[in-house]
């Protein structure tokens, strides 16, 4: 590898100019040349939105999450050389796995969640439908739709890998393009893993590009339909989001800054029990993996005074035993920081702290005594009055350093964890679940994500550090004040919410989903009787209707096993809210199957589920009950081995009384042949 390329406008761009050496972690040799100069950023902005955006739009979530799981797909089978490479920047074997195949991991769940709680279409209905007039012949919702622009990454040297896609699975769900700068330090491997994603050829042409170098003008083009995010410093973020046009334009901005999060041993623990031991090696692990370059790494040891001595010297046991050199050779627990100059900024910042906290393990200054390499030695302070102390509050070293802070009391510790102005993470380890209700609530609002540890979870637990595809990445304050991922949480920052009012007619067919009020259709054939194409949206079957008895209650009664007093008790239900016995909910429910069930074999294959259920009015002995059952969404499944092709059909259903009141209302889900 000589000039890392960049990937502009559907084609790979190489320039000989204003190059800068990027060096081998471990062995300091030169690995490539890095420079984006002769780059058009008007021009690959302009692409995306033109090219990348329309095609990602066109496309509904469920095929975007199909082609997110066969990028997942294709990335795993191609692994192995992106290991190779991540190797140059001194990451271990774990290291590499929880970046690369990590990375795959937030693919993978993002395809499965955008296909299963997502809609089968291009944008999304969020939220109920609002009833905001009388006659209900104007009717309100929310859209959300893929903004017209294109997603900006700008992404920090640590995980080369993970922090690109934990990014790309969210905006390519929600259908934008994205252009990915990554930090220059570990760009080889970046551009490694997008040369993998580019030869697969399932991304749609223009969603991708690549700024390998600096990104230039690129933010003086950008408007009010593109997202920048970026994960590094505060202060590099806190210069980005200030750019006179993003301010101007309102362009999205989310941020994820690295923070001095916190672990909490709980006043109630002591050496003996497993806690204790869960705690100390979940420290020793979070300064270590990684070399502690990590936005969750752990930087501040909350303990009781009284557990001072103990911790301190378990720690000091345990960070003795990690073997610091080139993690190639074997028995290496620890490879080098990113680079010399993250060396000089980690000493730097340990002689800050050094002047209001002492050393107790660790060579800031020696480092592991190589010539080679960017290695650093982990390094443990101990601060004796950290409620007077302002740097470990302040100061982050961002590599294997941590300060044990002690605390006499449950609501000291509170304060110093939020001293940290705004943390991605923070944990607890505890068994009184009464004090990790109070640490909880009391640290909650300053924290993005908190973590809570016991005997009982520690064996599934996922770690400190390690953040889910599925629960939010961020923090507020000092971490940024932005959200990543979370789920379909994450979609979000991608999509323009709009308060959409109107006929329920017109908003059905515009958000493909039937609204109350909508004027339906009808057909003299049965829907049961009809393939999931052939079912429209807005198709209702009105029934006949059911005349309840009290024989029905009382056979009812003695299947179900249900003697509640106002089915069976004539004399405590008179006397109750009733006023007279009434049908069980369930008997409601079960009659009304009754009433718009088609008996015969057809193309329904099974009822899939029920949801939202409500029983609105009692059903007297003597009511009689119909149904409006209407076809409200459909979803077309993916193809099974076992089934036939088919769909999802939601059907809003209405049970209804003599006097057309609603009793009854809920949703099922059949599958139908298609």
């Amino acid at each position: 590898m000589s000039h890392l390329s960049s990937f502009a406008e559907g084609k790979w761009s190489t320039t000989n100019t204003n190059l800068r050496e990027v060096l081998n972690a471990v062995t300091g040799e030169k690995v490539a040349d890095i420079s984006s100069d002769g780059l058009n950023f008007k021009a690959m902005l302009d692409y995306a939105r033109t090219v990348g955006n329309p095609r990602l739009r066109a496309m509904t979530f469920h095929e975007r999450g199909r082609m997110l799981k066969k990028l997942a797909q294709y990335l795993m089978e191609h692994k192995d050389s992106l290991y190779e490479v991540s190797r140059a920047t001194g990451a271990t074997k774990v290291d590499s796995w929880i970046d690369i195949e990590g990375g795959i991991g937030t693919l993978f769940t993002a395809a499965s969640k955008g296909r299963r709680e997502l809609p089968d279409t291009p944008f999304l209905v969020d939220g109920n439908q609002e009833q905001i007039s009388k006659e209900g012949t104007f009717t309100a919702t929310h859209i959300c739709t893929p903004l017209m622009g294109v997603a900006v990454h700008i992404n920090a040297f640590n995980f080369p890998c993970w922090g690109m896609l934990e990014k790309l699975s969210m905006n390519f769900l929600a259908g934008m393009p994205a252009i990915v700068k990554p930090a220059s330090a570990t760009a080889y491997l970046t551009q490694a893993m997008v040369s993998k994603m580019l030869e697969s050829e399932i991304l749609p042409e223009g969603a991708l590009q690549l700024i390998c170098g600096g990104v230039g003008d690129l933010l003086d083009h950008l408007d009010c339909q593109d997202v920048v995010t970026f994960t590094g410093s505060a202060d590099t973020g806190n210069k980005l989001r200030s750019h006179p046009n993003i301010i101007e334009n309102s362009v999205r901005f989310n941020m994820e800054a690295d923070s001095l999060n916190c672990s909490i041993l709980g006043a109630d623990i002591n050496p003996d029990q497993p806690e204790f031991d869960l705690f100390i090696k979940e420290v020793a692990r979070e300064m270590t993996v990684k070399a502690g370059q990590k936005c969750t790494a752990i930087r501040r040891i909350m303990v009781p005074e009284s557990q001072v001595s103990e911790v301190m010297e378990a720690l000091k046991a345990r960070l003795s035993k990690i073997s610091v050199g080139d993690p190639a050779q074997e028995g290496i627990k620890m490879g080098p920081l990113v680079s010399d100059a993250q060396v000089k900024d980690v000493r730097e910042k340990v002689a800050l702290l050094q002047k209001e906290a002492e050393v107790v393990f660790g060579d800031p200054v020696g480092g592991n005594g190589t010539s080679k390499g960017s290695f650093f030695s982990p390094v443990l302070l101990y601060c004796k009055n950290p409620g007077q102390a302002s740097a470990p509050h302040d100061i982050e070293a961002f590599g294997p350093v941590a300060t044990i802070l002690p605390y006499k009391e449950t609501k000291d510790v509170i304060e110093l964890a939020n001293r940290g102005k705004g943390s991605l993470v923070g944990s607890l380890f505890t068994f009184d679940d009464q004090l990790a209700t109070e640490v909880v609530l009391g640290i909650a609002p300053f924290h993005g994500r908190l973590m809570v540890i016991n005997r009982e979870c520690a064996k599934e637990s996922t770690g400190h550090g390690s953040p889910l595809p599925h629960l939010v990445h961020g923090g507020p304050g000092r971490a940024g004040g932005g959200e990543e991922m979370g789920g379909v949480r994450g979609v979000m920052i991608y999509l323009q919410r709009t308060a959409l009012q109107g006929s329920p007619t017109t908003l059905s067919k515009i958000c493909k989903r039937y609204f109350k009020g909508a004027t339906p259709t009808h057909d003299r054939i049965h829907p049961f009787r009809k393939t999931f194409h052939e079912i429209e949206i807005g198709e209702q079957l009105v029934t006949h209707r059911r005349t309840v008895t009290e024989a029905d209650i009382v056979q009812f009664a003695g299947i179900s096993g249900d003697f509640f007093y106002a089915h069976t008790d004539e004399i405590a239900a008179k006397e109750s809210f009733f006023e007279q016995r009434v049908a069980h909910g369930y008997f409601v429910l079960s009659a009304a199957a009754g009433l718009f069930v088609d008996p015969a074999p057809g193309p329904v294959i099974a009822n899939y589920g029920l949801e939202k259920l409500r029983f609105v009015e009692p059903v007297h002995i003597g009511d009689s009950i119909y149904v409006k059952f209407t076809c409200k969404q459909k979803t077309e499944k993916e193809p099974r081995e076992d089934l036939p092709p088919h769909g999802v059909v939601e059907w809003d259903v209405e049970v209804l009384n003599q006097e057309d009141v609603v009793v009854a209302m809920y949703e099922i889900l059949t599958l139908v042949k298609a």
